[in-house]
């Protein structure tokens, strides 16, 4: 299998984690995202990373369909419960990290496209998509409470979206100071740091 994307994506990420928890062997194949030279949308016509190649050639796309894919693919370390309301918990808080995510990048796309001149910027949707942050950090430590994972006592999906979100937000929005309104966050994310499939994906500083 081959996994197209960027290194800093957060959605390219959760992928790459789910991968190596789920102890799959693939490809990484960095895509210059953004720039004339970027082939995603030969794969993908939404032109967006992640995109997942099947090894008879199948592409699928996006982060949430990947990532249900692969867990299917090995019984090793299962993601997402089979059915039932632990499966729609697991999946809700996923949705809810992707949402924080989708926010970040609106946020760094419209305080850096080039397409967009300065006065044509807008501080208004940037604090709209900081209201959505702000909403999405303080649920998703109401949900964790005391609790050492989202799912039981075991890695779900929800733990790897939600701190590829938290690191995320470390790479592109630094001043929000999160880890002091969101403990329990926090103590998640500093458990999680530590294992090999997080440490060896985390986005480089660029």
């Amino acid at each position: 299998m081959k996994l197209i994307g960027t290194p800093t994506s957060p959605f390219v990420r959760k992928a790459r984690i789910v991968m190596a928890e789920k102890k799959l062997d693939f490809q990484f194949v960095v895509d210059p995202f953004g720039t004339a030279d970027s082939r995603i949308a030969e794969f993908n016509p939404l032109g967006k990373v992640p995109c997942l190649l099947t090894e008879s050639g199948e592409a699928i796309y996006d982060s949430s369909v990947i990532v249900e894919y692969l867990d299917t693919l090995s019984p090793v370390g299962r993601l997402i419960p089979a059915a039932g309301r632990e499966r729609a918990a697991v999946r809700t808080l996923e949705a809810l990290a992707d949402g924080l995510m989708d926010a970040a990048v609106l946020i760094r796309m419209e305080t850096h496209w080039p397409g967009r001149s300065e006065p044509q910027r807008s501080p208004a949707w940037i604090d709209y998509q900081l209201r959505k942050i702000e909403g999405a950090l303080a649920a998703m430590n109401r949900a964790l409470g005391d609790k050492s994972c989202f799912h039981g006592r075991t890695l779900s999906l929800a733990d790897i979206a939600v701190c590829c979100a938290l690191d995320y937000l470390d790479l592109r929005q630094p001043q929000l100071d999160w880890r002091h309104d969101y403990p329990a966050l926090q103590q998640l994310h500093e458990r999680l740091s530590l294992r090999p499939s997080f440490t060896d994906t985390r986005p480089p500083q660029a």
